[in-house]
């Protein structure tokens, strides 16, 4: 897996402790980590997340638009999964994949952050 830039995965962090989201380990993240599923950013937090990404880093965000990925809502069944279980076990995240897709990971935030623009 592609290793993801230090000020994303530091931006990331606070963000999660700065909104109480969810306690994260720096290490866990990595270009495929889902925002909506594995990071439990959805709905209007994820517009909120979205403006300070784009403020913090000076990115152009005037042409992004959900209809690429998909609006995230989160699920009920995969938050049920995650108070029942805990999200650290594989069998659960991969339940939590089969009743939930993921619409925006972290890859699309690296590119934002190479190029300047979120698309």
């Amino acid at each position: 897996m592609e290793q993801i830039d230090p000020r994303l995965k530091q931006s990331i962090v606070d963000y999660c402790s700065k909104y109480k989201v969810q306690r994260i380990e720096p290490d866990s993240l990595d270009t495929d980590t889902s925002v909506d599923l594995d990071l439990d950013i959805v709905a209007i937090e994820v517009e909120l997340f979205l403006a300070e990404f784009a403020e913090h880093f000076c990115i152009d965000n005037s042409k992004f638009s959900w209809y690429k990925y998909g609006y995230p809502k989160g699920s009920t069944r995969v938050r049920i999964l995650k108070t029942m279980f805990g999200y650290k076990r594989t069998w659960v995240k991969q339940l939590a994949g089969y009743c939930y897709k993921p619409r925006f990971k972290v890859q699309v935030l690296q590119t934002a952050l190479q190029t300047g623009k979120l698309l």
